[in-house]
């Protein structure tokens, strides 16, 4: 008798599944997850790693999490293959204090800002006096006074100022000193002082002085002159009004004196020559 061989399989196949339906299911193995613990920053916060055998740059980002083009930007010394070393030491970020955030504290406290006195732009000024050196030592001691009628230059050397004033003989009432001839609002710089004197009065020192001044300075110059003997500028103290000499009076009335007597004497002399020279004459006659 001749079997039907394909109904048979069928059943087979049914009977099969049947069973492997049956059955428990077996999970596949889960693959092997290898843990990395990232290195503990550094006392100034830098996080490094230490090349293994073995590491490339793949697995290192693989395995810190760190991305290639970073761990490139922070290891300059890697070339274009990032070629590692076993024992490099390379740099994986920062961490710790030195990526820590500061905590905010209070805020302090304002300090008012006090207002600053304005810097000066050139020397507050600088003034010239002319006294009257009665002396004559070149130094001003208290007593000698101002002259009036000089007149006083200042120039700077590069030629950016200019200035004439004539002096005074004033006296402040509130200081009681000499009032001076003031050059106002100077720049910093060099200046050349010159002064001219009034007639019948006599320099008792160098009449020209140069002066370097500095941003805020305050500068003071005296120039010296004396009055002349026979000038009207000021009276001499050991002569009269004029300037005449009481001395100059009596060395002239001494010499008037001697030339009458030296007249009178050579008049005494010729007298008796004539007598004789008249007898002579008679004589012969």
């Amino acid at each position: 008798m001749k079997l039907n061989l394909l109904p048979a399989f069928g059943i087979l196949l049914l009977i099969v599944m049947v069973f492997g339906l049956a059955l428990p299911a077996q999970a596949s193995p889960a693959p092997q997850v290898v843990q990395y613990a990232t290195p503990t920053p550094g006392p100034d916060g830098r996080i490094l790693y230490i090349v293994q055998e073995g590491d490339t740059c793949i697995s290192i980002s693989l395995k810190t999490g760190v991305p290639i083009d970073v761990l490139r930007g922070q290891n300059p010394t890697l070339d274009e293959n990032c070629t590692l070393i076993t024992g490099q030491t390379l740099l994986l970020g920062l961490g710790g204090p030195a990526a820590a955030t500061p905590t905010a504290g209070p805020s302090p406290t304002p300090t008012p800002i006090l207002p600053t006195p304005t810097p000066f732009a050139g020397t507050t000024e600088l003034c010239v006096m002319l006294f009257n050196d009665i002396n004559g030592d070149a130094l001003r001691q208290e007593g000698e006074l101002g002259i009036a009628g000089g007149a006083v230059s200042v120039t700077n050397v590069n030629g950016n100022y200019s200035k004439t004033q004539n002096t005074v003989s004033e006296i402040d009432p509130d200081t009681l000193e000499p009032v001076r001839t003031c050059f106002l609002d100077l720049t910093e710089g060099e200046y050349n002082i010159s002064m001219a004197i009034p007639d019948n009065y006599n320099p008792t020192m160098t009449l020209a002085y140069t002066l370097a001044v500095q941003a805020g300075d305050r500068a003071s110059v005296d120039f010296g002159a004396q009055a002349s003997a026979t000038g009207g500028g000021a009276s001499s103290q050991t002569g009269d009004e004029g300037g005449r000499s009481p001395l100059m009076g009596i060395l002239g009335a001494i010499f008037l004196l001697g030339g009458g007597a030296l007249g009178w004497y050579a008049l005494r002399m010729r007298k008796p020559e004539s007598k004789f020279s008249g007898r002579s004459l008679l004589k012969k006659k």
